[in-house]
């Protein structure tokens, strides 16, 4: 057998984790009774790497502990959805009542709840808005009353104080709200949202808590003057209304409206989730077709023809909606310049043609792209595991954010003040806080036009402002200290996206590569226009960091207005992520590995077809039999050691120590229903049952299944039996267990399994293939690595 560099050494693992079983030795089985008919099949193994087993790593004699952070773990924290329909009788019958209406009338419901989503998302894009042009409105005219009266009197250290604790009071509401109330709701969103699209079940990501501190923590943050946007919050807004739209009840308030309860599953409500990313992306850029494409390329593991449609629909719907109601807020009759939050103004026809000529010039901004953005990568990489280590306490995160807050004011101040780049006011054209400080009259300070204001009227600005309006040494010192300031900012306990950071960053560096192209050759460089090449440049650095290609080609045309340049920025997108690769990876998959999260790529790595579904799975499985006893059920669901969530159904052959052969699979939270509503036997029998178990109940408790601590179980219902042949799905997915990996992980990745159960030939169970059975194998520096299975 082939070496992994990486053996498990824990087990005991949570719902879906044991250590492998060993590949040169012959399955055992064996039989295990507690009180009724509860079967453990297989035995605890280990991969044979030809290393000795210490103490600590014997997976029978020792169990999880919470151990420091590291990056080669998979944490057991994180559960899985169920994307896959359990097609139980119950189901059947109900779809089967289901005229040709009833199934039109579903359809024409979900047109209308992504309709909501889109109208919803976009009121809170409008509102975000106006909050941070208001709040930021006030504090630089209050700085800039301040230092205009100081630059004549003398004493800008009081400016400079003013600056810096408005920005620190701004970022500490933002903080204290994040760290001690949702801390989920910290960073944009962006990478929980592709977790919990790849079936990941992220703790608490789409409550209604957590959308209120993501709409005011975003507020503050942009208000506080950090190196942030507004665009990946709006991502993870658009998912939560998503979520509690499509539920018809909000299990935060406990108010059910008692609509769309067909949608309470995970199934559905993945499709709605997608839907509202696309609608916060619609609504931070304008570009409906941009938030489709996001959606199906940063976040969507499972696709469909009509549900591209209804996502297009609601991401229209937002941006009419933020559209609409900016109208009326600005007292205007006609169209925006831009229909979005983002707003980059719209580019010339006629200014901004480029030749052929130039096309080796854009790929060459993008490599250079590619290598800022694996570099910014890198460091925010070893900035976040610091954090992890050493900032995990919440008034320590918020003493971060503030520091963060007073540097970013103080280092902006000192940039300002000591810079001699004096424009005149008139060329002045997205400016709406110019700063004459020492400069003459009629003139201002145009590092102030970068620094002193909010990103995205700086990126505006440097998209559209004159040639001239800036120096090489302006440009090149805000590229600098804004490419820190913004490393440092993002992963900091507060509401913050990193598009508009990486956009003002490539914006500043392209605007200064097109100012120095002249020097390089004696000809006048007529089509070498610097707005042109900020384009290019906050392209390549976006696309350097966070590696989209096509969805940020659609955003950035859409965002600009002006589709002469897609083939242009494709390549620069292209060219960025494929130098970035070579480094690192893209952000979003840095962190969502810095988190732990046992997430399913696209494929399983090149090298795992040796691999098969026998030395992957997890043994032993606890199964049950299609007529159990209650107490038997009560225990294994009550045992905080294995805290399984699928067991498999058997049918014993009599008088047999073999396992049983498969008929179903039952879940946790269906056995915890049936307990609650004490489906039993000898109830059925006495006519002690009310009424039926109906589909709904199984509805109505999703997706807070109450605890089995809260069940009460009295001792003479322990004694009766449970028939679950009614409630399992009677048709799992099941594999040989010769199955090779990749084969495994195909079938498992694309039709969104939560349990994947291996069989011999017999049709008996063996093992069980769960999500960190598959994700805890990657390609690694050495070949192929198996992670570490932990609590973190």
């Amino acid at each position: 057998m082939a070496n992994i560099t990486k053996k498990v050494s824990w087990s005991g693992r949570g719902e879906e984790s044991t250590p492998l079983l060993n590949g040169s030795e012959e399955v055992k089985y064996n039989r295990q009774m507690s009180g009724g008919g509860v079967f453990h099949i297989g035995r605890l193994s280990t991969v044979d790497l030809d290393e000795d087993i210490t103490p600590e790593e014997d997976p029978v004699r020792s169990k999880p502990k919470e151990i420091p952070h590291n990056e080669k773990l998979l944490s057991l924290k994180y559960e899985s959805l169920d994307y896959d329909n359990s097609e139980n009788q119950l189901f059947l019958e109900e779809e089967r009542r289901m005229g040709h209406m009833s199934f039109r009338c579903l359809e024409i419901s979900r047109w209308v709840i992504c309709g909501l989503i889109g109208f919803l998302t976009g009121l809170i894009a409008c509102f975000i808005d106006i909050a941070v042009e208001k709040l930021a409105g006030v504090k630089y005219h209050v700085v800039k009353d301040n230092i205009e009266k100081f630059t004549e009197v003398g004493g800008l250290s009081v400016s400079l104080i003013l600056w810096a604790v408005l920005n620190s009071a701004f970022v500490m509401i933002g903080a204290v709200i994040v760290a001690f109330f949702e801390p989920v709701a910290a960073g944009s969103g962006i990478p929980q949202i592709k977790c919990y699209l790849n079936g990941v079940k992220v703790p608490r990501v789409v409550r209604l808590k957590t959308l209120v501190v993501k709409v005011g923590g975003v507020i503050c943050s942009v208000a506080g003057g950090l190196a942030v946007g507004k665009e990946g919050p709006m991502i993870h807004s658009g998912a939560v209304v998503a979520a509690g739209v499509s539920q018809g009840r909000s299990t935060s308030l406990k108010r059910d409206f008692k609509i769309f309860e067909y949608f309470r599953r995970d199934t559905e409500k993945r499709d709605f989730v997608s839907a509202g990313a696309a609608a916060g992306v619609s609504a931070a850029f304008g570009a409906p077709v941009g938030g489709v494409l996001f959606s199906l390329e940063e976040g969507a593991s499972f696709w469909n023809q009509m549900l591209t449609w209804r996502i297009f629909f609601a991401s229209m719907i937002s941006t009419f909606t933020l559209n609409f109601f900016l109208s009326i807020y600005h007292n205007k009759t006609g169209e925006l310049s831009n229909p979005g939050l983002i707003n980059f103004g719209r580019f010339d026809m006629d200014s901004v043609q480029y030749s052929l000529y130039e096309i080796p010039l854009f790929i060459i901004m993008g490599a250079i792209g590619g290598v800022l953005g694996a570099l910014f990568n890198v460091f925010n990489y070893w900035l976040t595991i610091f954090r992890i280590r050493y900032v995990h306490r919440p008034c320590l995160q918020v003493m971060e954010a503030m520091l963060v807050a007073a540097v970013t004011a103080t280092v902006s101040f000192a940039m300002i003040y000591f810079s001699n780049d004096c424009q005149p006011l008139e060329t002045v054209t997205s400016e709406d806080y110019p700063l004459q400080l020492f400069c003459a009259d009629g003139e201002y300070n145009a590092m102030a036009t970068a620094f002193f204001n909010t990103p995205e009227r700086s990126v505006r600005s440097l998209f559209h402002n004159p040639p001239g309006t800036y120096n090489p040494v302006t440009l090149g010192l805000f590229t600098l200290t804004y490419f820190f300031l913004a490393c440092w900012t993002y992963g900091l306990t507060v509401s913050a996206g990193v598009f508009i950071p990486s956009l003002l960053i490539g914006a500043a560096w392209g605007r200064l590569f097109g100012i120095l192209l002249p020097f390089m050759t004696t000809k006048k460089l007529g089509w070498a226009d610097p707005g042109k090449y900020a384009l290019m440049g906050a392209a390549a650095q976006l696309g350097g960091i966070v590696r989209m290609t096509l969805s940020l080609t659609v955003i950035l045309v859409e965002a600009t207005g002006n589709v002469t340049y897609g083939l242009p920025i494709m390549l620069v997108l292209l060219t960025a992520k494929i130098v970035g690769d070579y480094f690192i990876e893209g952000l979003y998959d840095v962190h969502i590995k810095l988190q732990s999260v046992p997430f399913l790529h696209w494929e399983a790595p090149a090298t795992s077809h040796w691999l098969t579904a026998r030395e992957v799975m997890s043994s032993p499985v606890t199964c049950f039999n299609r007529m159990e006893k209650v107490g038997t059920i009560v225990d294994v669901l009550s045992n905080t050691s294995t805290n399984h969530n699928g067991f498999p159904v058997i049918i014993q052959v009599a008088a047999s120590e073999e396992p049983g052969k498969l008929c179903g699979l039952i879940l946790r939270s269906q056995l915890i229903v049936l307990l609650k509503h004490k489906v039993f036997v000898e109830r059925a029998r006495s006519r002690l049952s009310q009424r039926k178990l109906q589909l709904k109940d199984f509805r109505d408790a999703y997706p807070r299944f109450p605890p089995i601590q809260s069940i009460h179980v009295s001792q003479d219902e322990r004694e009766c039996m449970m028939d679950l042949t009614e409630f399992m799905n009677p048709t799992p997915y099941t594999v040989p267990q010769e199955t090779s990996l990749p084969r495994v992980f195909k079938l498992f990745r694309a039709l969104g399994l939560r349990h994947l159960v291996v069989v011999d030939d017999e049709n008996r169970v063996v093992g069980l293939v769960t999500r960190k059975d598959l994700a805890r194998y990657h390609l690694g520096k050495h070949g192929l690595e198996e992670l570490h299975l932990a609590h973190t």
